[in-house]
């Protein structure tokens, strides 16, 4: 359905248990590889990640992805967990299984940790971000060790504010702004990521939904505006995911 409509990146994950669905739709669809971009994450076979990655190929039918992630660090009990892990994704890459590399979840402590002993820099950190949970802004630390070195956020949960965490502080500027631009609610929330620069991952099991979401891509919220919604959205704390491995109030 998400290929019928022109979405062409595919988000998956070993744990999703989806990937030999994937895989099938891929070769059904008749879209050019060339014109996909494949993401898959390991965390089940964390511990034997050169398995892990020619399981998830050959359930996709595949011979590369576009991007592995380490799905989470929360399986490390160490520095040097992490460490041969990355080390481990790295071969990956370099035997061109993956074009890229990156991570999942990773807070501070464990990108600082890989980045010690990493040849090659994570490119992308997919992690739980919306107006509810900004890991203390652009600013913040995560965020701008980040940017630092170059490794970009990506979003998932980003419609969080106007689903799972309904009712909110952003009810009224978000059905404002839906109103102002005639999409929905959930177009403003991706929006709000993506004119951050952030690489916004959604799902949906309605063709109709998923053909609105497209109309992300034809507005731009005003800066003013990302701020307010920014602003307003700090008022409030939720975490969708991974709540066990946090305190109530860590916003981190």
């Amino acid at each position: 359905m998400a290929l019928k409509l022109g979405y062409y990146h595919l988000d998956g994950a070993e744990v999703y248990n989806t990937e030999a669905e994937v895989g099938v739709a891929i070769k059904e669809s008749k879209v050019p590889r060339e014109k996909l971009f494949v993401t898959t994450k390991v965390i089940t076979n964390i511990k034997d990640i050169p398995n892990a990655i020619d399981t998830s190929l050959k359930k996709l039918q595949l011979d590369y992805v576009d991007l592995y992630l380490i799905h989470s660090p929360f399986f490390a009990n160490s520095d040097s967990d992490l460490q041969s892990a990355w080390a481990a994704m790295e071969k990956v890459q370099a035997d061109g299984k993956a074009k890229s590399i990156g991570v999942s979840n990773y807070l501070l402590p464990h990108l600082t940790a890989t980045m010690k002993t990493a040849k090659v820099t994570p490119s992308i950190n997919q992690i739980e971000f919306h107006p509810y949970l900004q890991h203390g802004g652009p600013n913040g630390p995560l965020l701008s060790y980040m940017k630092e070195h170059n490794i970009a956020n990506s979003a998932y949960a980003p419609l969080t504010a106007v689903t799972k965490a309904k009712p909110g502080p952003l009810d009224e500027i978000y059905a404002e702004l839906a109103k102002k631009y005639y999409v929905s609610e959930g177009e403003i929330a991706l929006r709000w990521c993506i004119d951050q620069d952030v690489v916004a991952i959604t799902t949906s099991g309605k063709e109709e939904r998923l053909s609105d979401y497209l109309r992300a891509m034809t507005f731009t919220l005003t800066p003013k505006e990302i701020n307010e919604v920014s602003r307003i959205g700090d008022t409030k704390h939720f975490r969708a995911f991974w709540q066990a491995k946090f305190d109530e109030n860590d916003r981190s």
